[in-house]
């Protein structure tokens, strides 16, 4: 079936059209074929998370496996990346923050998350508290300030746990959900 024009040229196309030098391309042309994708990351891509900001020192990474767990004290696991920033600077300090990122904060995601470009460094934009577990968004709600337990490789990935020393809970907000492979808000 043929999509209508896609622009100027005025031929009708199905997957893309090249406008001189530009190519509009209506699908991922680096994405995994349905057929080849593991069924463990599709079945997981069917469960919504919240999108949170982990920071600690002056390095930070958009996480969507964060888990809240009550106890004396709190706890929070996640799985991170194990080559990341972040991952390198919880170790060297013992402490992070994680924000749970609000409808708002699409473009602060994306920026940690390494999908937008970040001239003169992840904190260069926005404003910015110093805590003494990491930096937190100025606007931010609500936010936990952790010391970390411990970490293990898990899968892929590596599940960081953490001891929650400090709780800051703001009004409840409109929050960033991840599902199928974009940003959701819950309204």
């Amino acid at each position: 079936m043929w999509a209508r024009p896609c622009c100027a040229c005025t031929r009708p196309t199905r997957w893309a059209c090249s406008v001189g030098t530009v190519t509009i391309s209506f699908s991922d042309p680096f994405a995994t074929p349905e057929g080849q994708r593991s069924p463990v990351r599709r079945f997981r891509g069917r469960l919504p998370s919240a999108v949170t900001l982990w920071t600690a020192d002056r390095a930070g990474l958009t996480v969507s496996s964060t888990l809240i767990v009550d106890g004396d004290p709190g706890r929070v696991l996640a799985l991170l990346d194990d080559e990341s920033d972040v991952w390198t600077a919880i170790e060297r300090t013992g402490r992070f923050a994680v924000t749970p990122l609000l409808a708002a904060h699409r473009q602060l995601a994306d920026r940690f998350a390494g999908v937008l470009p970040a001239p003169g460094g992840l904190f260069a934009t926005g404003e910015w508290r110093d805590t003494e577990y990491g930096p937190v968004p100025a606007d931010a709600g609500s936010w936990v300030g952790c010391r970390l337990d411990q970490a293990r490789p898990y899968g892929w990935g590596l599940l960081v746990e953490g001891s929650i020393g400090h709780v800051d809970v703001g009004p409840a907000q409109d929050p960033l959900v991840y599902f199928r492979g974009r940003y959701r808000e819950l309204r």
